[in-house]
């Protein structure tokens, strides 16, 4: 059986990215409902904010869901604490080492995956006991290594030195990209700039259309030579800060009122490449029902072809 679904006891391999400020109830219960795996965001910092949102998630779900854990940008260690107390099954984390936090988890029965940019993030967490991994190539939104790897080169190269299982996340919008990313080794994907822009995400639809009106080279990394580092769409701001090379320290300090008010020059609207790939606002139900039936299209496709030996 495939190992993230014996994982997460979500219909689909499908999770959704925990986006800060975004991946809240609205949202993510609507992934689950969907068969997805709805993530409640914790790197906004807010203690109480996340349990608000936790018993709003119940209230419009019993589907499974999980949480995130951005290590380095943990400010109150009580948000692990509730974490732990939250009832959840199963927690990503990211941004830092899960070595600190990976014996606390899984003593309260927490399946544990973490994020990873490189081979060498790859055997460090593996190292560490995690039961699994969310592979983040360079195509994806917001926060990256500077030292940028693709998802393509990036799932072959891991799965050729641990054996654990891997959610593949960059670059990916629908049923070919996670056909691809399953040939690559992976047991599922993580969407977020698909489901930025998704009919229940809270964003402003500014925002929302930004992503919609993207093309392929239309987003920008920024950042590469402090931290933190991210994927972001071009916009006046944006470009500015590319052409300086450093993100100025408050460069996020306005980004709800670009996320909620739609000014997309307030701060830097995070996205990923597969912005390119998305021309239409749908609910979460489509898109996953969608990506399920394209992933089956061609994988039978695929299966016809290795059956009869020909390309």
């Amino acid at each position: 059986m495939n190992r993230v679904l014996q994982h997460t006891d979500a219909r689909y391999p499908i999770v959704q990215a925990p986006m800060g400020y975004i991946a809240r109830a609205q949202l993510a219960s609507a992934v689950s409902r969907a068969g997805g795996l709805g993530i409640i965001e914790t790197s906004s910092g807010d203690v109480a904010a996340i349990k608000a949102e936790l018993v709003r998630m119940r209230e419009l779900t019993d589907a499974p869901f999980g949480m995130n854990l951005p290590l380095l940008f943990l400010r109150d260690i009580a948000m692990v604490d509730a974490v732990i107390d939250s009832g959840v099954r199963f927690v990503t984390t990211s941004a830092g080492s899960p070595a600190k936090f990976i014996g606390p988890l899984k003593q309260a029965g927490i399946v544990v995956y973490h994020a990873v940019p490189t081979v060498k993030a790859a055997l460090k967490a593996a190292e560490s006991g995690v039961d699994g991994l969310v592979v983040e190539g360079a195509e994806g939104g917001g926060f990256k290594n500077p030292e940028e790897v693709s998802t393509l080169v990036l799932l072959q190269a891991i799965r050729d030195q641990v054996d654990i299982p891997m959610i593949a996340a960059g670059g990916i919008a629908d049923g070919r990209g996670m056909a691809a990313a399953f040939a690559l080794g992976a047991e599922g994907v993580q969407l977020g700039t698909r489901f930025v822009s998704a009919a229940e995400s809270p964003v402003h639809q500014n925002y929302k259309q930004a992503i919609l009106d993207a093309g392929d080279t239309d987003t920008v990394v920024l950042n590469k030579k402090a931290s933190p580092c991210v994927r972001a769409l071009k916009t006046q701001n944006s470009r500015a800060i590319a052409e300086a090379g450093l993100m100025p320290p408050d460069t996020l300090a306005r980004v709800k009122e670009l996320y909620f008010g739609g000014d997309m020059e307030a701060s830097i609207g995070l996205a990923g490449q597969s912005a390119a790939l998305i021309r239409e606002v749908k609910p979460a139900a489509q898109i996953i029902q969608e990506m399920v039936d394209g992933f089956f299209a061609i994988t039978s496709r695929l299966g016809g072809l290795a059956h009869a030996r020909q390309f």
